[in-house]
Parts: structure tokens; C-alpha cells; sequence
């Protein structure tokens, strides 16, 4: 009698196995054809977007070369809108732009970002929301290639496709690649890919150029890079 419900169990358990192995192949398989489609409809999206205009300039901070360079553009290309992520001090970008006769009133300015990470982590968003398929990166050979694999991912992932420039710096740059960080950006960068399609961090401290309070600045004081020449 014992073996024989030792056997039945037995069974009974091999079946639960069964059931939950075909539920966890089928519950695969469906998600396969899903990712599938998403990348077929992405990489048609980025194709497409390839061909297009530049819908916006994204720079990234680090040098103020970038931001005189993107202020070059915004005066070449006034209705193009320009994210600058954690560049210099608001009223140093203001002044580049003035001195370049730049329009002001499409430059946002976002200063949550720490990291090259976190550049695109919360400007993604905002380029999301100017309705963007194809972005100018404003960056400099000594970050290179993990901003422009970082972006490309990202935004890649949401059918905008990067366009790298690439400003040349003046001395000794303080950043340096290393492969390790390298690897482990783009790392975090691929599994932050499929978090970001429901998840949309937005920065709390955004400012639109045209809106820097000057008076107050020159009140209370500032320094901008000696490379800008805005003594």
C-alpha cells in the first residue's frame, strides 16, 4: 500500500513538472516572438530615421568646447532644439550663446545627470518629448566609445538614431576610458533598454536657457572655463 502511493505521488509530481516546464516554454516562446517584433519594428524605425534631418543637438557635459561648438550649430540651425546635459554653469552656456547671436529659446539645460549614464538616463525623456527620431551627440574623442555605444543603445532602443560629433579638446582633458567602465556602462546600459520602456525618470532641475536670471548670477558670481574667454 506504501509503495503504491509512493509511486502515485511520483507520478503526480512528474506531471506538475510537466505542466509547469510546457507553461514556462510556452510563457518563452511568447516572449521570443514579442522581443522579435520589437526589434524588427525598432531597426525599421532606426533605418528610417537614419535618412532623416537632425531633430535636436544632445551634449554632454564635461568640456566647454561642446557647448561653444553646439552654440556654432544653434546658430546655423536656429529651429533645431539643444539639450545640454550637465555642461557648465547656466550663465557661462548664456553667454556663449550670446556672444554666437544663438537663439535661446530651444536651449534646455538639465543639471540632475552625474554620470555619462545618467546623461542619457534622464535626457532621453526630454528628447522623447520634443518628438525626436534623430540626434546630433556632441561629445569628445576622450569620451569615446562608451558615450556614443551608452547612446546608441538607449536611444537606439526607443528608434532614435545617434549621430555622433565629435569636438576635439584643447590641452590635457581631466576624463580618460577605461575598458572595465567601459564594459560595465554598457552593461548597465543594455538592461536599463528594457526597464525604460515603462519606466520614464524625469529630472527635477531643468531650466530653459532663455529663462537664466543673469542679474541675479552677476549679483552672486560665477567662473566659467578659461577656454570660453568670457573675462
Amino acid at each position: 500500500m506504501k509503495r503504491k502511493f509512493t509511486i502515485n505521488l511520483s507520478i503526480s509530481v512528474r506531471r506538475k513538472f510537466r505542466k509547469l516546464w510546457e507553461l514556462l516554454r510556452n510563457l518563452g516562446w511568447g516572449l521570443s516572438c514579442v522581443l522579435g517584433i520589437w526589434l524588427i519594428f525598432t531597426t525599421i524605425t532606426l533605418v528610417s530615421a537614419s535618412s532623416q534631418r537632425v531633430d535636436a543637438f544632445f551634449v554632454m557635459g564635461g568640456s566647454i568646447r561642446r557647448e561653444i561648438y553646439v552654440a556654432q550649430q544653434a546658430k546655423q540651425y536656429p529651429q533645431t532644439p539643444v539639450l545640454i546635459s550637465s555642461g557648465s554653469p547656466d550663465p557661462c552656456i548664456w553667454l556663449i550663446f550670446q556672444r554666437q547671436a544663438a537663439e535661446l529659446q530651444k536651449v534646455i539645460v538639465e543639471k540632475c545627470a552625474n554620470s555619462t549614464f545618467e546623461n542619457i538616463y534622464y535626457g532621453m525623456p526630454i528628447l522623447q518629448s520634443w518628438g525626436v527620431h534623430k540626434v546630433k551627440l556632441i561629445t569628445s574623442p576622450t569620451h569615446l566609445p562608451r558615450a556614443k555605444w551608452m547612446t546608441q543603445i538607449l536611444l537606439g532602443s526607443h528608434g532614435i538614431w545617434v549621430e555622433p560629433d565629435i569636438v576635439q579638446e584643447q590641452g590635457i582633458p581631466a576624463n580618460s576610458e577605461h575598458w572595465l567602465k567601459t564594459g560595465l556602462d554598457v552593461t548597465r546600459s543594455l538592461i536599463w533598454a528594457g526597464f525604460s520602456q515603462f519606466i520614464q525618470p524625469q529630472c527635477s532641475n531643468v531650466t530653459k536657457l532663455v529663462d537664466v536670471d543673469m542679474s541675479a548670477w552677476e549679483q552672486k558670481g560665477f567662473h566659467c572655463e578659461h577656454q570660453a574667454g568670457l573675462e
